[in-house]
């Protein structure tokens, strides 16, 4: 189950998304932030 919540982000990271979600990369922001920190949770792991 997923949980709605707010978040407070750099302007210039939030671009960034903003271009991966224009370029396809991305479905949406929510998909591009979940994408990256699952990324960062298996380097971690």
């Amino acid at each position: 189950m997923k949980k709605r919540i707010t978040i407070t982000i750099d302007k210039n990271l939030l671009n960034w998304i903003d271009k991966k979600v224009k370029d396809k990369t991305f479905a949406n922001r929510s998909h591009g932030m979940e994408y990256l920190i699952k990324k960062r949770m298996d380097v971690e792991s």
